[in-house]
């Protein structure tokens, strides 16, 4: 679906021609973010090379990437109350790009996390570590909003982007939590939840035997 078509769904009161000036802004804001996650997902692919030949192994399983599609953005934005509008989006929503990475080890989540946020054109926003402190449901993960330039032909702005750095077994958990929880037209009982929760925790405790035997084997 075009730009075109998907606004005009959005806005379907609005004369399309007399919002080419906004559409066009919004377009080159998009553009800013697709920008802005290809290059942390590249500093991460440079960095999972390093310690490649650091720790003879590489830290980082897998990268996901992800943008958020017009309708999302302009749901979360009426649920933050913020107009849509580029400066509000830009100012109020943080996660409309975002990258995911899948480590291998619980320190390998710290290590790339620490090397990302110490580049210096990354500046670190805001950061959840839901590791150590995870969620009431069980859920762990290491958040973080970090900011960089991106540089046009005549322009540089700064783009926000969401990092979700977690582990294999973390991942595997939420991916099958979301699967299982959000499913159409099925009643979650508190039961369900709890064996959910009791799922966490021997995923977290699996995750905790082997980096102490990654550690045991390094020694």
């Amino acid at each position: 679906m075009s730009d075109r078509e998907q606004f005009q769904l959005l806005f379907p009161e609005e004369n399309f021609d007399k919002m080419h000036n906004y559409i066009e802004s919004f377009h080159k804001m998009i553009t800013f973010y697709k920008c802005a996650m290809m290059q942390i997902e590249t500093k991460l692919k440079i960095l999972n090379e390093e310690f490649s030949h650091e720790i003879d192994r590489n830290p980082i399983n897998n990268i996901k990437c992800r943008l958020k599609s017009f309708p999302s953005i302009r749901a979360k934005a009426e649920r933050n109350g913020c107009p849509m509008t580029p400066d509000s989006i830009e100012e109020n929503l943080n996660d409309i790009a975002g990258v995911r990475v899948i480590c291998s080890f619980k320190d390998d989540v710290y290590n790339i996390a620490n090397a990302l946020t110490r580049q210096n054109d990354i500046t670190l926003v805001s950061k959840k570590d839901y590791i150590e402190n995870p969620k009431p449901n069980g859920y762990r993960s290491l958040h973080m909003i970090v900011m960089l330039p991106i540089f046009f032909a005549n322009e540089k702005q700064y783009v926000k982007v969401e990092v979700q750095l977690r582990t294999i077994a973390m991942d595997f958990w939420a991916s099958l939590e979301h699967q299982l929880k959000y499913k159409k037209n099925v009643c979650f009982t508190d039961e369900m939840s709890d064996e959910l929760y009791k799922c966490a925790q021997i995923s977290y405790s699996l995750d905790e035997k082997m980096n102490r035997l990654k550690n045991a084997v390094l020694e």
